[in-house]
């Protein structure tokens, strides 16, 4: 009974904090939408989950999921531009291997860090399991996503991919949708079944909200399902970066992700090697 009442309890904070977190963004984007001086919708779809939107404000395209709830942003003119902390400490933490040759998207918004991944990394093969089938469309279409070859699109739940999915060098975890993070982000089978996806000496990527204190959404499952074994880059936008080793063997490299992050910054032209003082042991 005891236990009964914990799990409730912490269903019922997760799900306080989760609209928490979704009306505290909807209300920051409301903000800067009525800010703008021009605010053009370039596409909008509706599919089994709702709306679909591509708005333009200032060069930048958003992409939206509902009522204008921002989901990804692309510099339309310069793709390669990640404009939010979160999306470079994705890319930052892609450095902790030295040569990826493969890599797993779960959840492809609107493309642009997959677009980043592929022009910045030595991948050969990238899959990508995406919820709504428009979506790959529309980013190619609307929002500078480049058809590349080496590209995999798979449509479906990630949740129930996973197990066809091929194992990768690099699995990324970033499925949200207009409510927040999908139930993957702190499933306990499904976390683990990305993990055992890694190829040895791969990386899981998690893409995770922070709570009030700083912490990872979920903390307490993280801690207990990874062992403590992980790293984290917490970023302004109020997420948590997360860097899951295939092994207890792994751990970052500051000074190989210092030199690949000066050359992936000469062929992006920005910096991202700054967010590397803002890693830290799991927390």
């Amino acid at each position: 009974m005891m236990m009964l009442w914990l799990s409730l309890s912490l269903c019922v904070l997760l799900a306080a904090y989760h609209l928490y977190r979704y009306w505290q963004a909807r209300k920051e984007y409301a903000v800067l939408v009525e800010q703008q001086v021009e605010r053009k919708i370039i596409a909008e779809e509706t599919d089994e989950y709702g709306v679909i939107r591509v708005v333009e404000v200032n060069g930048y395209r958003y992409l939206e999921f509902g009522d204008s709830f921002e989901q990804s942003c692309v510099l339309y003119d310069n793709p390669l531009y990640l404009k939010y902390d979160y999306t470079r400490a994705m890319l930052l933490a892609s450095l902790c291997h030295e040569h990826p040759e493969t890599a797993l998207f779960l959840g492809l918004g609107a493309g642009s860090l997959t677009e980043v991944c592929l022009a910045t990394l030595p991948l050969e093969d990238v899959e990508v399991l995406e919820l709504r089938e428009p979506l790959p469309r529309m980013a190619m279409e609307h929002l500078a996503m480049t058809d590349d070859p080496r590209l995999t699109i798979r449509i479906g739940d990630a949740l129930e991919l996973i197990d066809t999915a091929e194992t990768a060098d690099l699995i990324y975890l970033d499925m949200y949708t207009d409510l927040g993070p999908s139930a993957g982000h702190l499933a306990w089978g499904f976390l683990t079944k990305c993990q055992n996806k890694l190829n040895p000496g791969g990386w899981l990527i998690i893409n995770q909200w922070a709570t009030l204190d700083g912490s990872p959404l979920g903390a307490a499952l993280l801690r207990g399902l990874f062992y403590r074994h992980y790293w984290e880059i917490p970023v302004k936008e109020g997420n948590v970066i997360l860097l899951v080793p295939y092994s207890f063997e792994q751990t970052p490299s500051i000074p190989l992700m210092r030199q690949q992050a000066e050359r992936i910054g000469e062929q992006l032209g920005y910096d991202i090697s700054y967010l590397i003082e803002a890693i830290r042991p799991a927390s």
